[in-house]
């Protein structure tokens, strides 16, 4: 995983300063993301590995239709350098630079019952405050977290669960 990502590094720099300059960062996540969607289904996968497909049909098969001609000419790339294995990790490397240039956070919030929108609306303020930046929260439920909330906000994991907190007790009174 850390090889492919550090061979996805240079091509999704590569897409996103492309994008900068077009300022098309919507249009190419959007491109990137039906790519690297197409291109991690195993029976693609099988496919992109045929040495029977020539690059334009590869890159025919994976650009999304009305896909920019940069967007072609990327594939295109990718395809004459055997990288079209890496989109997955491609686009999700470009989505972490368009957040970056973005000031946009992205946030799970994981809880054992839905939230109400006025919770939500708490904790993204909260993190607003935090990070500095603007927020785009998900939302999951894990019932196995008995009550409270999980939020991960890529590099900073915040566990306020019931589970976590008896976990945390377990620990301390085993020491």
């Amino acid at each position: 995983m850390s090889q492919a990502l550090t061979l996805a590094r240079p091509y999704a720099r590569a897409a996103f300063g492309i994008a900068r300059d077009e300022g098309a960062f919507a249009a190419w996540s959007d491109a990137l993301g039906f790519a690297a969607r197409v291109a991690a289904d195993p029976r693609v996968a099988g496919v992109l590995g045929n040495p029977k497909l020539s690059d334009a049909e590869a890159v025919a098969l994976l650009a999304p239709q009305g896909a920019g001609e940069s967007v072609t000419r990327f594939l295109a790339l990718l395809a004459d350098n055997r990288r079209l294995p890496l989109l997955p990790e491609i686009a999700g490397l470009y989505e972490q630079l368009r957040n970056e240039a973005e000031h946009v956070v992205k946030a799970t919030v994981t809880s054992a019952a839905a939230l109400p929108d006025a919770e939500l609306e708490a904790i993204r303020a909260a993190l607003r405050k935090r990070f500095g930046s603007e927020v785009e929260l998900q939302t999951a439920i894990d019932e196995s977290l008995i009550g409270g909330a999980v939020i991960d906000a890529g590099d900073v994991v915040i566990d306020g669960s019931l589970k976590g907190k008896l976990a945390r007790l377990e620990s301390a009174l085993a020491q």
